[in-house]
């Protein structure tokens, strides 16, 4: 860390102006005043008005739509979401997801980038899996027209049963809500974000995810990480406006958590140091409950949220069914507050299961309300037009409505009801 950025990471001038630096990335950004003023929410077409079912068959993620998705690896179902893994295809429709694991059609590291370039070959389970859906007329139907649809996309052809291998033993893997919009919706605005869900849906959303997560880094024992994120709205890079995580498997760090275990290897307590204890000082203590702890993020080129576990913990799936949901919840909150037409992007960071140094689990969440122009890229100075101080006051006083009509989880403290005691991280401990 230079001493520019130890030093200064976050100044208000005479003028207004804010300025920030990033103390993990060393990304510059400033807040110039009046500009924050502009409505959040991304423009939107003109509310359409329902058919008789045509909520369930909006997109390809919607329930009444499962064939275009590739085999099912697992789903929730009922009040008491049991879990069921592989649905047959001739299964899907019995019952209903209330939320599903499935493989990505068009991945971002794909198959065969694993097989050609890391040798690897699917474990016998995957096969066997992949022989069994072929085995089941309705199951080679549904693996005949994905395989259709990839080929016309790539022009690459595949046998069905290579292709049937790779769609169920792929490593990025799509986590999908039931919901496009709400039940009993009239119009396709009426839209399912993190924040519509309950906490209680939201946390097996959360979970599963988390479980997940530990599925497919233990299957691909090339990868070097797991990619956790959230797309949400197409300005944030949603394909569809239908609620869903992505996990990809890669096969190095990338060159922020690079950056982040060199400045680890000098300073185990970087987290502590570099964040929460810049929210103390400057007072960006959002929230926090029992687990977990939320600050307004400094140096993003977006308005961001910070969630960080406050476990010993450092992956996602070594913390305890209550450190995860102390997390979701919070994650959660801040999704309500942000509102259901906000775009956002949700990304997990956590320590890479090799890493040498303790890193927290923490989940950011973006507002993707503006686009770095000629500006950003010819200084590399970025304009992010809600500085930390107000993102905190917004977000404050939403969280106080909410609490009080009871749409986020019990437990949630808020702006002053925060302190330093719950801003102490204990990932290295």
């Amino acid at each position: 860390m230079s001493e520019d950025a130890s030093s200064t990471p976050l100044r208000r001038l005479p003028d207004g102006t804010v300025k920030q630096i990033g103390p993990l990335t060393g990304t510059r950004v400033w807040t110039v005043p009046g500009r924050g003023n502009r409505p959040l929410a991304a423009a939107r077409d003109e509310p359409r008005r329902l058919g008789r079912g045509e909520e369930r068959r909006l997109c390809a993620f919607c329930e009444d739509r499962y064939l275009e998705t590739t085999p099912e690896k697992t789903r929730l179902v009922g009040p008491d979401y049991a879990e069921l893994r592989r649905v047959p295809a001739r299964e899907l429709h019995d019952t209903v997801a209330e939320f599903r694991r499935f493989g990505n059609l068009f991945e971002i590291v794909s198959a065969e980038y694993w097989r050609e370039d890391h040798g690897f070959r699917q474990p016998r389970e995957i096969v066997e899996w992949a022989r069994e859906y072929l085995a089941d007329p309705q199951g080679r139907a549904h693996i005949a027209a994905l395989q259709q649809v990839r080929e016309r996309a790539s022009g690459a052809a595949q046998s069905i049963e290579e292709a049937a291998l790779d769609l169920v033993g792929g490593s990025h893997d799509v986590v999908v809500a039931r919901r496009h919009v709400v039940d009993g919706a009239r119009t396709d605005a009426e839209l399912v974000g993190s924040g519509v869900l309950t906490a209680d849906e939201h946390a097996q959303y959360f979970a599963l995810t988390v479980r997940s997560l530990a599925e497919i880094a233990a299957a691909q024992p090339n990868a070097a990480s797991v990619a956790v994120f959230q797309n949400w709205l197409r300005p944030a890079g949603a394909s569809f406006d239908h609620l869903h995580k992505q996990l990809v498997a890669i096969d190095e760090h990338g060159p922020q958590a690079e950056r982040e275990l060199r400045m680890l290897s000098e300073d185990h307590d970087l987290y502590q140091h570099a964040i929460a204890d810049l929210a103390v000082r400057e007072g960006l203590l959002v929230a926090a409950n029992d687990g977990a702890v939320a600050f307004a993020g400094v140096g993003h080129r977006y308005p961001a949220f910070e969630v960080y576990s406050t476990s010993r913990a450092n992956l996602p799936q070594e913390h305890s069914a209550d450190e995860v949901r102390a997390v979701s919840d919070l994650v959660h909150a801040l999704h309500a507050a942000t509102g259901v037409f906000v775009p956002t992007n949700e990304e997990w960071h956590y320590r890479p299961p090799r890493a040498g140094w303790p890193m927290p689990w923490r989940v950011v969440l973006k507002w993707r309300i503006s686009n770095p122009a000629g500006f950003e890229g010819g200084t590399k100075i970025y304009v992010n037009t809600i500085d930390p101080w107000e993102l905190r006051r917004r977000a404050v006083e939403a969280l106080r409505m909410l609490r009080d009509e009871g749409r986020v989880a019990d437990g949630i403290r808020t702006g002053d009801e925060v302190t330093a005691v719950d801003a102490r991280l204990r990932y290295a401990e």
